[in-house]
C-alpha cells in the first residue's frame, strides 16, 4: 500500500524546503499512470492516483526506502545522479528536473534573497529608446523594477502603486481590472505561480516570498488552488491576448531574455505582427503614453 507522506513541519510560517521537496516528489508522481510508463494498470485494486512509490523506485533504480525518504522531505546527501535518474523516471521537464534538484541539493547563494534588486542605469535608458514596443524589466517574486511608457499605456502606469504593489502575482490577483485586461486570464495567473514556485525553489528561506505567498494565499482562493499544484515552468516566449479597456482587443508576441550579469532579472518585451489591428493600435496607444491608462479607467468607470 502507498501511503501519504509523513508530514514534515514547516518553520515559523516561512516555507520549509522539505515540505516543498516532499509535495513536489508527490504531486509529479501521482500524475503519471502506469501505461505511461508500460507498467500493467490492475484497475480496481490500485488505491492511489499515479504510480505508487515502489513503481516509482523500480523505474529509477533505486530502493523503495530509499526513495518514501526522498518524497518525506530528507534530500540530505543524494546524488546528482540519484535525482537524474527519479527526474527521468518522474519525466519531469528541465525546468522541473531544475527545481528538483534546487530544493534537494539547495546552494548557497551570493546575495542574499532580502537584497533589493536594482535595474542597470543602462538599462533602464534602453527601455526608454524602445518607444514602440511595451517592455519591463521583472524580478525576484514577480517584482517590477521598470517599465517603458508604452508597458504603462499597455498595462497600467505602475508608477501609481507604491513600490510593494509592483508585483505581477499582486495584479493578477488582487486587482480586478487585471482578471478584464487578459483574455485568457487563467494562464496569466498559472505562468505567474510557477515563476513563484521557482522561486521558492531557489530561495525558500525568503521572507518577503513567504510573505507574499501567505498573503495570496488568504485573500485569493485561485491563489490557493493554483499554488497546491506545484508546478513550475519557464516561458520565454509565446503570445499574450489582451482586452484594452481603450483600443479593444490585442494580440502581442513577447520575447523574455534573461540578463547575463544578473539571471534574476529579464527583460519582456511585446510587439505586434507588422501591418496587424494591433500594431494600429499600439500605435495608437503611443500617441497617448500612460494617459491611456487613464482615459481607459475613466471610461470604465460608472456614470452618476
Amino acid at each position: 500500500m502507498d501511503e501519504q507522506p509523513e508530514p514534515v513541519p514547516a518553520p515559523g510560517g516561512g516555507l520549509d524546503r522539505r515540505v516543498e521537496l516532499s509535495e513536489f516528489l508527490r504531486t509529479r508522481r501521482a500524475r503519471l499512470k502506469p501505461e505511461d510508463v508500460g507498467l500493467r494498470d490492475f484497475g480496481r485494486h490500485r488505491r492511489v492516483p499515479g504510480l505508487r512509490r515502489e513503481e516509482l523506485a523500480q523505474l529509477a533504480g533505486v530502493s523503495v526506502a530509499y526513495y518514501t525518504r526522498l518524497e518525506q522531505g530528507n534530500g540530505r546527501n543524494v546524488s546528482a545522479e540519484v535525482l537524474d535518474s527519479i527526474a527521468r523516471a518522474l519525466r519531469l521537464t528541465d525546468a522541473e528536473h531544475a527545481h528538483l534538484t534546487h530544493l534537494a541539493k539547495p546552494k548557497h547563494k551570493k546575495k542574499p534573497a532580502t537584497r533589493p534588486q536594482q535595474v542597470r542605469a543602462s538599462l533602464g535608458q534602453l527601455l526608454d529608446l524602445m518607444d514602440a514596443v511595451p517592455a519591463y524589466v521583472v524580478g525576484r517574486r514577480a517584482e517590477i523594477l521598470a517599465w517603458n511608457r508604452m508597458a504603462a499605456a499597455v498595462f497600467g502606469d505602475w508608477g501609481e502603486l507604491p513600490v510593494g504593489e509592483r508585483n505581477w502575482a499582486r495584479l493578477v490577483f488582487l486587482r480586478p481590472e487585471y482578471r478584464e485586461l487578459f483574455v485568457d486570464w487563467e494562464q496569466k495567473a498559472i505562468d505567474i505561480v510557477c515563476v513563484l514556485r521557482m522561486d521558492a525553489g531557489c530561495y525558500p528561506d525568503d521572507p518577503r516570498l513567504s510573505a507574499l505567498v501567505g498573503e495570496l494565499s488568504v485573500k485569493s482562493e485561485d491563489f490557493r488552488r493554483l499554488w497546491a499544484t506545484h508546478d513550475v515552468k519557464e516561458k520565454s516566449h509565446g503570445v499574450k491576448l489582451l482586452k484594452h479597456p481603450l483600443v479593444g482587443e490585442l494580440s502581442l508576441n513577447f520575447e523574455s531574455f534573461r540578463l547575463a550579469d544578473d539571471s534574476e532579472q529579464s527583460l519582456v518585451a511585446y510587439h505586434a505582427a507588422p501591418g496587424s489591428p494591433s500594431a494600429e493600435a499600439l500605435r495608437l496607444l503611443a500617441s497617448w503614453g500612460a494617459d491611456a491608462t487613464r482615459a481607459g479607467a475613466e471610461s470604465q468607470a460608472p456614470s452618476g
